[in-house]
Order: C-alpha cells, then sequence, then structure tokens
C-alpha cells in the first residue's frame, strides 16, 4: 500500500534524471531574483510548493492556489515576508488575496530586492572615489484565480518586473500561469503546474550607457563629441515550467504526512526536481506544520540542497494567524532564516 502511495514519486524521480553532458544554461538570464523563491513555507518544503501554494505566498508559485480556500474556508489572506539572502542582500515581499464574485479571487503581490550600497571603483581608484551606488530588483504582480469545478483550480498573473544598476535600468512585462487538480486517488492526491515569467526580453538602458564619439575622425573642425548610445544585449526572463505531485497519508490524532515533489525544467538550468515532506497537525483552533525539503535534487555543485521549517496559526475569533520559519543551513556561506507572517480572514 505504501509502494502505491509514494509512485508519483517515483515516477516524478524518473522523468528528471538530467542530461550529465548537457551544457549548463546557469547565468543567461535576467532578473535571477525571480527564481529565489518568495516565504517560508515554499522554501522550507525545498521548492516542493507547486501543489500546496495556497494564500498570499500563491501569487509568487502559483496563481491557481490564491482561489484554494484554507482551514475554515477562509478565502481572503494578507501575506509578509523577509529575510537577508547572501552578502547582505535584503528580500522583502507582500500578497494580498481578496475574495471576489463567489468563489473567486483577486491578488495583488509585490517582491524587492535591495543589494546595499558599493563603492564606485575604478582603475585609477581601486579602492573607491568616494562615491556609492545601489541596485535594486523589483516585482509587481496583479492575479485571478477561479475554480472552474469542485476540484479544479486555475489561475494567471501579470506582473511588472524592473531591474536598476546605479543609472541603468531595465524593465518587462511577464505572465505566470497555474492550476491545480485535487483528486480522489490516493487519499486525495493534488497534481499541479506552472508556467512562471513568460514575456519579453530585458535590456540596459540610461545615461551611463551614453558616449560621446567623433563620426567622422578624418575630418578636422567637425564636431568630435556627438552623443551616442551603447546598443545593449537583450537577456531573457528565467522562463520555467513546473509539476508537482502532493501525496498525503493520513495518520493517527488528526495529523497528515504530505509527500511533494516537482520537476522544474527552466530556460537557465538543467531538468532537476525538488522534494518536500510536510508533517501537518490540524484543528479548529490552530494548525502545526513541520517542514523539510530537498532542493535541486539532481543538480550538482549547489551550496546547500536541504532546508527546514515551521509553521502555526492560530484561531482568534473568526480570523487566523499564523507565522512561518524556514532555515537553509548553506555550507559554504553560512545559514539563511526566513520569517512570514500571515493574516486569514
Amino acid at each position: 500500500m505504501l509502494m502505491r502511495r509514494i509512485s508519483p514519486f517515483l515516477l516524478v524521480l524518473l522523468l528528471n534524471v538530467p542530461n550529465v553532458s548537457a551544457q549548463s544554461r546557469a547565468g543567461t538570464t535576467a532578473v535571477p531574483f525571480l527564481t529565489l523563491g518568495t516565504g517560508a513555507r515554499g522554501q522550507a518544503l525545498g521548492h516542493a510548493y507547486t501543489t500546496l501554494a495556497t494564500g498570499g505566498d500563491a501569487l509568487f508559485w502559483n496563481p491557481a492556489g490564491a482561489a484554494r480556500p484554507y482551514a475554515d474556508m477562509h478565502r481572503g489572506n494578507v501575506f509578509l515576508t523577509h529575510y537577508e539572502w547572501l552578502a547582505d542582500i535584503r528580500y522583502n515581499a507582500a500578497g494580498v488575496v481578496v475574495p471576489v464574485l463567489s468563489t473567486g479571487a483577486v491578488g495583488f503581490s509585490i517582491a524587492t530586492v535591495n543589494y546595499g550600497d558599493m563603492k564606485v571603483r575604478t582603475v585609477a581608484f581601486p579602492e573607491g572615489t568616494g562615491e556609492t551606488f545601489s541596485s535594486n530588483d523589483m516585482s509587481l504582480g496583479l492575479t485571478y484565480a477561479q475554480p472552474l469545478t469542485q476540484a479544479f483550480y486555475f489561475g494567471g498573473t501579470v506582473k511588472y518586473v524592473r531591474q536598476q544598476i546605479r543609472d541603468m535600468s531595465a524593465s518587462a512585462i511577464a505572465f505566470d500561469f497555474g492550476f491545480i487538480l485535487e483528486t480522489r486517488y490516493l487519499n486525495g492526491m493534488n497534481i499541479a503546474a506552472s508556467i512562471q515569467n513568460f514575456g519579453n526580453k530585458m535590456q540596459m538602458r540610461g545615461i551611463n550607457g551614453q558616449v560621446f564619439v567623433d563620426i567622422d575622425q578624418t575630418t578636422a573642425g567637425n564636431n568630435p563629441d556627438i552623443p551616442a548610445r551603447i546598443d545593449m544585449d537583450r537577456w531573457d526572463l528565467p522562463l520555467a515550467f513546473k509539476f508537482g505531485v502532493m501525496v498525503p497519508i493520513p495518520l493517527a490524532f488528526n495529523t497528515e504526512l504530505q509527500l511533494l515533489a516537482d520537476a522544474n525544467q527552466g530556460n537557465d538550468n538543467n531538468l532537476n526536481s525538488d522534494l518536500g515532506a510536510q508533517l501537518h497537525y490540524g484543528s479548529r483552533t490552530f494548525n502545526l506544520d513541520l517542514r523539510a525539503g530537498y532542493k535541486d535534487a539532481f543538480i550538482d555543485n549547489v551550496d546547500s540542497h536541504l532546508t527546514f521549517g515551521v509553521g502555526l496559526d492560530v484561531r482568534v475569533s473568526a480570523v487566523r494567524f499564523g507565522f512561518d520559519f524556514a532555515y537553509i543551513p548553506f555550507d559554504l556561506l553560512g545559514g539563511t532564516q526566513m520569517i512570514d507572517l500571515r493574516i486569514y480572514y
């Protein structure tokens, strides 16, 4: 019976063995912050979150999840997350899900990345000129999600993405689409898929790309300082297709073990798998979740595969207040801690 329950995971793993001879495409797309993963819940599950996403953080993982009710049929949600990434990079995100019509939901999301102030260095002043510059990324999203049947959810997001470094910036419009199917098989197995960051290419523009040239150096007396601009390369967005499976295994005392697996194919990396497990205890008063994950299962030279986390929400009258925590123990770069706050209404 147990083998029948976990068979979808074996299928995902078999389909997910990469071609070891394939050339790496890492670092070939713009705005890589879109692939970091937003929120402690998805991070703690090793990014195997396509099927389980609900509430405000579903806006960043699978927009279909924004239409799924949580616990006591809560359809609205406010989600906030903050963490410091490597090298003092600060990541902040927020999402709001508002119920509309009888079963639909509208979501608003924002994510920002601040890389901090850096010194301006030149060949003449390698230790700095005394000036500083900053770099930051941003994403703004508008989502609509709707259950098409009692067990099939669909959602889409349109988002504005912007990247800036000093006086140079680039922007693009991108789309996310996703679905979630709640089946009657294997204790209610969930199947989900999403396409993320489908959009136009990004090209840096700004005053730092301006140069002055002499268009005819063979002629004396002409203007040697004609303003011109350097034509920068255009870079693709990190397009990704994800297919996920979640199999619940009921245990005693209102406890359930949820096994998750995602197959992830992007245009900037090889085909790989993300695996996760969540031990869930639920009651009308509170829910408690213990989480663990294994990210990038078939990719070598990754500084950290393992992820861990915990989540708790408590019901107060008709509202639930939630807290999620995740920890990623990087081998060489130190651990990263993430904190989420949620309100379900």
